[in-house]
């Protein structure tokens, strides 16, 4: 855990990509004073995976060192729906599902944050937004121009394509800014992509007489397929709620070149390692395959332990170098005859119905070795199901659940 300002200043700077400014961070760290650590949320889909979970690991070193998170549950803002990287206007969703949402939200954020109440802080924006005349809002927008709200790409690239910009997405830049008026937020730690709505919060703080946040921006990778930014939507993420055997899989599952920004950003090891790394591999002194074994094991390490990342880097040699199949299979009960989609939908908790058609149509399913697309295929009592290639279910039959 860092001990000084330096230290943790050092700690931050693997991650970081911009920090708005360095100066005036190093003076609220220095003052002694406890900060208060904005994070905030619209909570469409409660899923955070570890590209989140960058920003979290900061602001808990930030915690260690006595300062508060506040976690801002965006339920006025995630009604409106937030246009970063959106092509499309986003569906509003209701009441009642964002408040199941958020309480997922808090579940997963605690895997990382600690949740004392003197180092964290959990509001909502329906505090302020839900209350506030007109007059004040017409107020707040009067302090900022057109030119200034449409000179955000997301919104250039739209005009650009011919696709509409709604008012109510026009505006979410002025409501994000000024929660962090209303929290009184001394720093922010987001995505690049948040870069110009938490500009605004530092805009309306200076404009309404309070000291400007602080905000940090960090590194961003592709996601686990060597695309795209990790998605819930894209399915090429690691979640921080993933199982060990997930979270070690899918990592292994990377192309090699995310081998070196994935350690960089996303474990703890030394930068001295880590440079090791990218020379060893850059003269292939280091395999692919045992430099990612390494990397998936510091990945589950970080959120499950050391003992869990030794037990599931034994366990993938075991099934697929040495070529042996588990011997702590899981087992699925099903009704005679049932079809091989309603056998995923039982031993795939929590899956999609979308996902599973996916995964047939991939040709990711086998049973006893064979590969079977077939969603009403009926597979036989005692057969070894596999999904992809880690997950595997012993079928077994329970006559009292037939029809």
């Amino acid at each position: 855990m860092p001990g000084t300002t330096e230290d943790l200043l050092d700690s931050f700077a693997r991650t970081t990509d911009e920090v708005v400014t360095l100066e005036e961070f190093k003076e609220k760290l220095s003052s002694g004073r406890k900060l208060r650590i904005k994070y905030g949320v619209d909570v469409t889909a409660p899923l955070l995976h570890i590209g989140h979970g960058v920003n979290l690991w900061m602001m808990r070193e930030m915690q260690d060192a006595g300062h508060t998170v506040v976690f801002l549950i965006g339920d006025f803002t995630t009604r409106v729906g937030d246009p970063t990287g959106k092509s499309q206007t986003r569906p509003v969703i209701s009441r009642d599902e964002i408040e199941r949402n958020a309480e997922e939200f808090i579940t997963q954020v605690s895997v990382i944050l600690r949740t004392e109440p003197e180092v964290f802080e959990v509001r909502r924006n329906s505090e302020w937004w839900d209350t506030m005349s007109l007059d004040e809002f017409m107020s707040l927008l009067s302090m900022v121009n057109h030119g200034r709200l449409i000179a955000r790409d997301m919104f250039q690239r739209r005009i650009e394509e011919g696709s509409e910009i709604h008012m109510h997405e026009f505006l979410y830049p002025v409501l994000q800014g000024y929660d962090s008026f209303a929290l009184e937020s001394d720093l922010t730690i987001v995505g690049t992509d948040q870069l110009f709505n938490e500009m605004m919060g530092r805009f309306y703080q200076s404009r309404l007489g309070q000291e400007p946040q602080i905000v940090i921006t960090t590194k961003i990778t592709a996601g686990i397929d060597g695309g795209e930014k990790m998605s819930k939507s894209l399915g090429n993420f690691i979640s921080i709620a993933h199982s060990p055997r997930d979270m070690f899989g899918r990592t292994m599952s990377i192309p090699d070149e995310l081998i070196v920004p994935y350690l960089e950003v996303y474990t703890r090891v030394p930068t001295g390692t880590v440079d090791d790394m990218r020379s060893g591999l850059a003269e292939k002194s280091a395999h692919p395959m045992d430099a990612k074994r390494f990397l998936a094991q510091q990945i589950v390490a970080r959120y499950y332990g050391d003992d869990a990342a030794k037990d599931e880097s034994e366990w993938f040699t075991r099934t697929f170098s040495q070529r042996e199949l588990p011997t702590d299979v899981p087992t699925v009960t099903v009704a005679p005859g049932t079809g091989l989609f309603d056998l995923l939908e039982a031993a795939l908790t929590g899956t999609s119905r979308k996902e599973i058609r996916r995964l047939l149509a991939a040709s990711s399913v086998s049973i006893d070795g064979v590969k079977e697309s077939d969603p009403d295929f009926v597979a036989p009592e005692g057969s070894l199901l596999r999904v992809g290639k880690r997950r595997f279910f012993q079928v077994a039959h329970d006559s009292e659940r037939a029809e």
